[in-house]
C-alpha cells in the first residue's frame, strides 16, 4: 500500500490521558515562548549592552541569517510589523510558522491525535536555500536594505 492516497492507521493518544494531560506540553511550550517574548519586549535589543553581540558579525563583519532577530521579535511584541520585517523577515516568517504549527498541535492534542510532521527533503532544502540566499544577499553591497 504505497502511494499518495494510501491510508495510514490513525495513531491516537492512550485513552487514559485526559485532555488536560494532552495539552500540558503545548501549554508549557507556549508559556516558555511567551516568557521569552515578554523579556525581549521589555528589554530593548536596540540599546547596547543588554544582549551579547553576534559572534559572526563581531569577528567578521558578516551578517548571519539570525542577525536582527531580537530586534525583529521586539518590534513584533510592540506591534510594529513593518519594523519586524525590516529587521529580519525570515524571523517573522519563523514566528508565524511557529504560531500556525502550535495551533495545529493544540487542536490535534485536544482531539486526542498526535502531531505528525514529516516534511520531505524538498521543503527542507528549499528553506535552507532561501536562508542561504537571504544571508548572501544581505551581505552584498546592493543588499544593504536587508541589514538589521
Amino acid at each position: 500500500m504505497h502511494g499518495v492516497n494510501a491510508e495510514r492507521p490513525r495513531a491516537t493518544y492512550p485513552p487514559a490521558r485526559t485532555a488536560a494531560a494532552r495539552l500540558a506540553v503545548p501549554a508549557g511550550i507556549l508559556a516558555a515562548v511567551a516568557a521569552a517574548f515578554a523579556y525581549v519586549g521589555a528589554v530593548d535589543p536596540n540599546e547596547p549592552g543588554h544582549y551579547p553581540a553576534c559572534p559572526l558579525l563581531a569577528y567578521t563583519g558578516v551578517y548571519c541569517p539570525g542577525c536582527g532577530g531580537l530586534r525583529s521579535a521586539h518590534a513584533l511584541v510592540h506591534g510594529d510589523f513593518a519594523a519586524a520585517l525590516r529587521d529580519n523577515a525570515p524571523a517573522v516568517v519563523g514566528c508565524l510558522g511557529f504560531a500556525v504549527l502550535w495551533t495545529v498541535w493544540v487542536v490535534r492534542a485536544a482531539r486526542g491525535r498526535p502531531l505528525r510532521i514529516e516534511p520531505g527533503p524538498v521543503p527542507l532544502w528549499a528553506a535552507g536555500a532561501l536562508l542561504l540566499v537571504f544571508t548572501v544577499v544581505r551581505n552584498l553591497p546592493f543588499g544593504g536594505w536587508l541589514h538589521p
